[in-house]
């Protein structure tokens, strides 16, 4: 991202306190590159006819040439979108030859390896780890590297999860910037920075690892020079492209090192070091050179620092410093080898992130909502695709689908679900044009795997009234689908052809077509084949198809003084009473019929009406909430209808912003499962909602109040990996926003008895701002007259309509411990719905226990020996073997879903033989454990020791036990059929 801003220090000279010898700076060279933000890829990448117009290719290509003329120079690469694109497109064989041979010298480095240095606060788990995996995968079988250091300098705020994923991909340390800007003070001062930290509260120091928070300079060189006007240390100066200037002098080009200018440029230098050493506990200072979009022309920027760094180390004496051109790995090493007893953090995140006391950056939890759910979307048919391919290919490895295209466009969909990771992609944050850019990627490569679903499924290109369904979770499942349908009466049968329950009625956003709900009996990564018989006429008494009527209540002028609870009417099924109000045509109340509590609770719409004009106090943006006061009702009048059924009820509500709109604004449909007695069916209620266009600098949240005491305690999962509690905090300013949290797949509230859960299929904010409240921002339209931000196009003027989704559950604390974790990833994974297919042939099901997930079944299709010492001799020798995708090879992750103490049953340690588990795919003959991201050999992989801690061990082959939230990794082969 193009700007930090910083809390306000005042300069001063550090004078050193006793140390052994001079301070040891490691100066590290990089370039920060935005995946997307204000520029679409195409244009930060543009080359036409052999000429590179843009930044990001000048970058490699100028590094590449410029380490190889000195053999001081070092450099440190971490996304790797563009790299892989210029390796792939622009590169030549000498540019290859010598990044090759820079690695071989270690002076060129990749950091983190993942395609994208992703967001850390509305990111999903599965997400961040394919995007980690594909960067790996890339560099695994192209040079034999496996990164061991993260360099998460501009996510906007720190997960707990983060630092445990990286642990599992085998990083010896974590480097983080972005957090609050007075807790960053504080730790600045005490000297504690740097800490082991154990992101899990249940795998603890099994997965710790040693964190560094880079201080109030973050990831750019500082750039005021006190005898220039011009900015320091960026020679270069400021990128533009696709054009750049003729006469090769680009904007705020740092005056050039000389010998008049060199001594001044070493004193101010200097001066930062000793500053920044007076923050951290060993002698050794980490000074990154670089910002957003440099080194694109890396012979400038060495050409001055070269001197400046021999004239420093010259007179170290007299500076009392040493300096050396470094990558991360030696600042780690040398951090290591003091040998010193570092304190240990929790499993506390730093989230939310706040720079000034008016700036806390909670808007982007809800930032483009479109955006958020197509790319949830996308990653959810992409998990359905991959498991579907790996059960075709090992039951099918010669059958008619050609496993080349397959992959082909399983890896498109990968590579554009990684890409919007970006922690300016999936925040919101970026340009309109960068947006759409992130839609086309994402649409375009959805197709493509819709068509391989359709070919998996063998099916035509025909209209009929067959469906197939099937389910991409390892459990058994029950589920309620709804099929989109144009006449009011259906019977479906199963593929043994019984009639099956299901219900008709009209439906809510057409006046042409109807709502067919059907319940399905699925196994784990089963599918099956369902008919459906259509009619004009009703069916007769006693048919398995119910048709539901549509019974709509009076329209009401809504106000503060109305008089409400007199006239109630309650809405049952087996597990609730949902009482509503006939005074308000809102919700009244939930009654929990299992444990006989009654809890009053309200849902409507409010919105914070927010500042756009900087001279009048702070503003919204992409990143930033900023409320302008309390938030006001959204609403003068509500319609309601009921839709009463045997399957579903439907309660449908529509809120006015003026009594006399002919056009709702908001809406909420609420579907209440029937005639299941018990389970996730029975305790779940869908809630789909509308939400738009919205007033100018409005921000729309759905508000629940319940008479639940949770003293504003709120929790909120991290990237629905762990829950984290959120106690409410008071602040001198910006209290309402700096009390929201982001929302990823769960957040709930609860006292002693009750605990109210919200489930959602893409990331929201969420709050308790008093006492029993529960609230979701689901949209944003902003506007304001910020020159930075009118010059880039960052007001999120968002005038779209959107939908998201939530599930409510309300139960007590034992009940909901048991359902929300598979609850969420049954709202995630929903069952695919295909028309009209030709074939089909029963398979068995693979279904795991309750507290296992199957996280990942997929052919990666890596060149790569698992061997680390065979993938090398590979490489030297060009064997065919490494340059030919492993279609037999299939990657397995199976995730505990529970913490330790969190249920007495479901929180302990699950053994399964993975033979039995998988026999429903086929024969597996042998399986190999690996790291998170698959390249290294699980016995193989060894961690630096920052604190003594016991090393869990392992079981043997085919027994595998999994403890709470453990994530295990595994290459699989079957016997192929």
């Amino acid at each position: 991202m193009g700007f930090l801003t910083f809390p306000l220090f005042l300069f001063f000279t550090v004078i050193c306190a006793e140390r052994n010898g001079p301070i040891q700076t490691f100066v590290i060279p990089h370039s920060h590159m935005d995946v997307g933000w204000v520029y679409t890829i195409q244009v930060c990448y543009y080359i036409e006819q052999g000429s590179m117009h843009a930044y990001a290719a000048n970058v490699y290509s100028s590094v590449t040439e410029a380490l190889t003329q000195n053999k001081q120079r070092k450099f440190i690469a971490v996304e790797q979108e563009f790299f892989r694109l210029w390796w792939d497109s622009v590169a030549t064989d000498k540019h290859k030859k010598q990044v090759r041979q820079l690695l071989k010298e270690s002076r060129l480095e990749f950091i983190i390896g993942g395609q994208v240095m992703h967001d850390e606060a509305v990111t999903d788990l599965d997400d961040e780890i394919l995007q980690l995996t594909e960067g790996h995968g890339f560099l695994y079988e192209t040079f034999g590297v496996r990164p061991r250091f993260s360099w998460h300098v501009d996510p906007f705020g720190a997960s707990a999860t983060t630092p445990v994923l990286f642990a599992l991909a085998g990083f010896h340390a974590h480097l983080i910037s972005r957090i609050d800007y007075d807790l960053k003070d504080v730790m600045q001062k005490s000297k504690k920075l740097q800490f082991v930290w154990r992101g899990s509260p249940s795998l603890k120091e099994q997965q710790e690892i040693f964190t560094h928070t880079m201080d109030q300079f973050s990831y750019c060189t500082p750039s005021h020079l006190p005898f220039s006007n011009s900015s320091g240390f960026y020679w270069n100066g400021v990128a533009l492209f696709p054009d750049p200037p003729k006469n090769g002098i680009y904007p705020n080009m740092s005056l050039p090192v000389t010998k008049e200018t060199l001594h001044s440029y070493a004193k101010t230098m200097v001066q930062n070091i000793q500053q920044r050493a007076a923050w951290f506990r060993t002698n050794h200072v980490l000074w990154p050179w670089g910002c957003d979009k440099q080194f694109y022309n890396s012979s400038v920027q060495f050409a001055n620092m070269d001197p400046l760094v021999e004239y420093i180390n010259q007179n170290s004496k007299e500076f009392g410093v040493t300096v050396q051109y470094a990558t991360l790995s030696e600042y780690f090493q040398a951090v290591h080898q003091s040998n010193l007893t570092w304190e240990v953090r929790g499993s506390e995140d730093f989230l939310p992130y706040s720079t000034e006391p008016f700036q806390a950056w909670t808007g982007f939890y809800a930032s483009r909502n479109v955006l958020k759910g197509i790319a949830r979307r996308a990653s959810s048919q992409l998990h359905a695709a991959e498991t579907l391919f790996t059960r075709y290919r090992v039951s099918y490895p010669d059958g008619p689908v050609p496993k080349e295209e397959a992959l082909q466009k399983l890896k498109a969909l990968r590579w554009a679900v990684s890409e919007v990771q970006h922690h300016d992609g999936i925040t919101g944050t970026e340009s309109p044009k960068v947006s759409d850019m992130y839609i086309e990627h994402l649409t375009q490569a959805m197709m493509g795997v819709e068509e391989l679903l359709a070919a998996l499924f063998l099916l035509p290109q025909t209209l009929g009234t067959h469906i197939i369904v099937y389910n991409p979770l390892a459990w058994n499942t029950t589920a309620i689908i709804n099929v989109t349908v144009t006449l009011p009466m259906a019977t479906v049968f199963d593929d043994q052809g019984q009639a099956i329950p299901a219900q008709t009625q009209s439906s809510a956003d057409s006046n042409t077509t109807y709502d067919l709900f059907i319940v399905v009996n699925l196994g784990g990564l089963q599918h099956r084949k369902y008919l459906i018989k259509f009619s004009e006429k009703p069916g007769k008494e006693g048919s398995s198809t119910h048709h539901a009527w549509v019974v709509s209540f009076k329209r009401l002028n809504v106000s503060q003084e109305l008089k409400t609870g007199r006239r109630l009417l309650p809405v049952l099924n087996e597990c609730y009473k949902i009482m509503l109000d006939q005074d308000t045509n809102l919700l009244h109340s939930i009654t929990d019929r299992h444990e006989k509590r009654t809890v009053r609770m309200s849902q409507d719409f409010w919105e914070y009406q927010v500042n756009g004009n900087v001279s009048a106090g702070p503003v919204s943006d992409n990143y930033i909430f900023s409320a302008n006061g309390s938030a006001v009702r959204a609403y003068k009048a509500v319609k309601m209808e009921i839709v009463p059924g045997k399957i579903v009820t439907e309660i449908r509500q529509y809120f006015y912003r003026e009594e006399a709109d002919e056009d709702y604004t908001y809406s909420v449909t609420t579907r209440i499962p029937q005639s299941f007695p018990s389970g996730r069916l029975c305790y779940r209620m869908e809630q789909s909602y509308s939400l738009g266009p919205l007033v100018v600098n409005t921000e729309a949240v759905l508000r629940i109040k319940t008479s639940l005491k949770n003293n504003r305690t709120l929790f909120t999962d991290d990237n629905g990996y762990q829950m984290m509690k959120r106690p409410s905090r008071t602040f001198v300013n910006d209290t309402v926003a700096r009390n929201y949290y982001p929302m990823v797949r769960m957040a709930y509230i609860e006292d002693d008895s009750s605990r109210l859960v919200l489930l959602s299929e893409r990331a929201h904010g969420a709050s308790s701002q008093s006492e029993g409240e529960l609230e979701v921002m689901l949209h944003r339209r902003l506007w304001n007259n910020q020159e930075w931000t009118l010059g880039y196009n960052l007001t999120l003027n968002d005038s779209s309509v959107v939908r998201p989704v939530l599930w409510m559950t309300l139960g007590s604390l034992a009940a909901t411990s048991s359902l929300y974790q598979r609850e969420a990833l049954e709202l995630q994974h929903r069952p695919v719905v295909m028309k009209e297919p030709r074939t089909g042939s029963p398979i068995r099901p693979v279904v795991l226990p309750d507290n296992l997930h199957l996280l990942t079944l997929s052919v990666p299709g890596w060149f790569y020996s698992s061997n680390h010492t065979l993938h090398l001799r590979n490489m030297e020798t060009g064997t065919p073997g490494s340059t030919q995708p492993d279609y037999d090879r299939v990657l397995l992750r199976i995730m505990h879903l529970y913490e330790k103490g969190e249920d007495p049953v479901l929180s302990q340690p699950s053994t399964i033989n993975m033979k039995e588990v998988l026999r429903g795919m086929g024969e597996v003959r042998a399986l190999e454990e690996r790291s998170l991201t698959g390249t290294w050999d699980i016995s193989d992989l060894q961690r630096w020791k920052w604190k003594a801690s016991e090393d869990p061990g392992r079981g043997e082959s085919f027994n595998v036990t999994i403890s709470p939230k453990e994530i295990r990794t595994f290459f699989v082969y079957f016997k192929l059929k």
